[in-house]
């Protein structure tokens, strides 16, 4: 039965009167008639005894009742449930994003926009590029905070900022002073980059590509604290963003000295056409976002705004 269904049928066998009953629901009294009759003949039983005027529940009529009242009163509660869910000020959002972007970027928007709205709750998840965009297009999550922007169809896009990239050097390299650099002077030397797959990845290649270089690449990562230790150790040069990695990104950790830990890669700014880094927000085009998610969404604009002095 529908959730409409266990309405008459419940109010029909509390009262215990037709005519009470259809006036109650606002349905007229042969309607309701023929709706028990319908429901009797489904089941193959009688679930009322009439008397006179009054019907009063049977044996089969009285289980009946009490499985219809129950269900009738969970789908009250998956309505509200669902109500709470979609509500602005409730819910919960579903976030895929990059792993660069859980050291400062996550935190700083997750943290801004909870002080607003205390009771909206997040589920997080990290991983590639492609991850991301394919946890949007097949629900696994409401949003995604990714770069470069996604090539897949379906995908709704909003630029949240752009970031410098940089050449990473160890801080004994033999451009290490330089005040810039173009990747064409790399061009021999081994290099540090995220597994393919993975944003960043292919923002390097296409760099790489512009500039003609085919770089040898010598240890692949999944995140870019590796990268950036990787370089720092000497294993080779890497493309960064200049505000994501710097010496202190190593968290510290008690009773360890600070010196144990190397120090942080040489950032060079590219002189190279297009390095930078877009970083914006992703969803399905096609699907509409719970309440709670658009909130979200409707908050990154205005952060971005913000980002960028425009009033």
């Amino acid at each position: 039965m529908l959730s409409e269904d266990l309405e008459w049928f419940t109010t029909l066998a509390e009262l215990e009167r037709v005519g009470a009953a259809a006036e109650r629901l606002h349905i007229a009294q042969p309607t309701l008639s023929r709706m028990l009759g319908r429901l009797e003949r489904r089941l193959g039983v009688e679930l009322f005894d009439r008397r006179g005027k009054r019907i009063v529940l049977n044996e089969f009529g009285r289980i009946y009742y009490e499985h219809a009242r129950r269900a009738h009163a969970e789908l009250d509660t998956a309505a509200k449930s669902i109500a709470d869910l979609n509500s602005p000020a409730n819910g919960v959002v579903r976030l895929s994003f990059l792993h660069s972007f859980g050291g400062w970027l996550v935190p700083q928007l997750v943290g801004e926009f909870r002080r607003r709205s205390a009771r909206i709750t997040f589920a997080l998840r990290q991983g590639p590029a492609e991850m991301v965009a394919t946890d949007v297009l097949d629900g696994t999550s409401d949003l995604g905070i990714v770069s470069p922007r996604p090539t897949m169809p379906g995908i709704g896009w909003r630029g949240l900022l752009r970031q410098r990239l940089a050449l990473a050097v160890p801080v004994d390299h033999r451009l290490a002073n330089r005040r810039q650099v173009r990747l064409d002077e790399v061009a021999e030397e081994d290099f540090i980059a995220m597994h393919p797959g993975f944003g960043m990845r292919r923002i390097v290649d296409d760099l790489c590509a512009a500039a003609d270089l085919r770089p040898r690449i010598a240890f692949e990562a999944s995140d870019l604290i590796t990268v950036a230790g990787l370089v720092a150790a000497g294993l080779g040069v890497g493309v960064l963003p200049e505000e994501d990695i710097g010496p202190a990104s190593a968290p510290r950790v008690a009773g360890v000295k600070a010196d144990v830990r190397l120090a942080g890669p040489v950032l060079i700014p590219l002189a190279d056409a297009g390095a930078t880094r877009e970083v914006g927000l992703v969803w399905s085009a096609s699907t509409s976002a719970p309440g709670a998610a658009r909130r979200f969404r409707d908050f990154t604009e205005d952060w971005a705004q913000r980002r960028r002095g425009i009033p």
